[in-house]
């Protein structure tokens, strides 16, 4: 009888043990849980932290009217219809006011035979040009309309206008349309004989930027600053889609 007791007795013992492993593992189970919990929410706080943070980097810099000019891009109340017009581009297509629509556009009113001018604000809106997002370049073109039609032919722009970047546009036609259009967008320019018989352009060096419903929103004042126009136009187009 006393070994019967003693067995039962060990019987007994050896459940109560079991017990308290099994509620021991089921604490380390729960607290392990808890852990994993906790991680995955600290790992999801994080990638969300990282998400917001590489959005707001991607997103412009939104500027007052003040930090716009100052960058040097004046902007009008109310954009201006630059009207009609009828030019050709420099692959012999026509160049009306349809093709402002739909995208950004700086026109800058040059000549193939420009000394300086001409040239270095080519070369800074291709870098311009290379600075923007990929969805920013493609949405925004860049357009030389020349002030010397009677040497700027669309083959001589041809070889001109694409050197500083394969997207760019040359454009020219008749004088009276070109002084009109550059007479509605602000861009004088003359005619001034050399002593020798030729003769070179005095025009302005602003560029000018027309809207994707191609009207005239305002102008970049020369000389440009390719950081500030980069930071500038894009803060502008932001503020245009939203």
């Amino acid at each position: 009888m006393r070994m019967l007791s003693l067995r039962w007795g060990g019987l007994a013992l050896g459940k109560a043990g079991q017990n308290e492993i099994k509620k021991v593992t089921a604490v380390t189970e729960s607290r392990q849980r808890g852990v994993r919990w906790t991680i995955f929410g600290v790992v999801v706080f994080m990638a969300l932290v990282v998400a917001s943070f590489i959005h707001r980097v991607g997103e412009p810099r939104i500027m007052s009217l003040a930090e716009t000019r100052a960058n040097g891009l004046f902007l009008f109340d109310t954009p201006r219809d630059p009207g009609d017009f009828a030019l050709i581009d420099h692959r012999g297509a026509s160049f009306t006011r349809d093709n402002l629509v739909g995208q950004w556009t700086l026109i800058f009113f040059g000549f193939t035979h420009c000394p300086d001018i001409c040239p270095t604000t080519l070369a800074e809106l291709a870098q311009l040009k290379a600075q923007l997002a990929d969805t920013e370049a493609d949405a925004t073109r860049v357009v030389m309309l020349s002030v010397d039609p009677a040497r700027d032919t669309p083959e001589r722009l041809a070889q001109y206008v694409p050197y500083f970047h394969p997207d760019f546009v040359g454009v020219t036609g008749e004088f009276t349309e070109i002084l009109s259009v550059a007479q509605r967008l602000n861009a004088p320019f003359r005619k001034v004989s050399e002593p020798d018989g030729s003769y070179q352009m005095e025009h302005s060096a602003n560029v000018i930027l027309m809207n994707p419903r191609g009207d005239y929103h305002g102008f970049f004042r020369a000389p440009l600053d390719i950081p500030k126009m980069r930071v500038t136009l894009r803060s502008t187009q932001y503020l245009w889609e939203h």
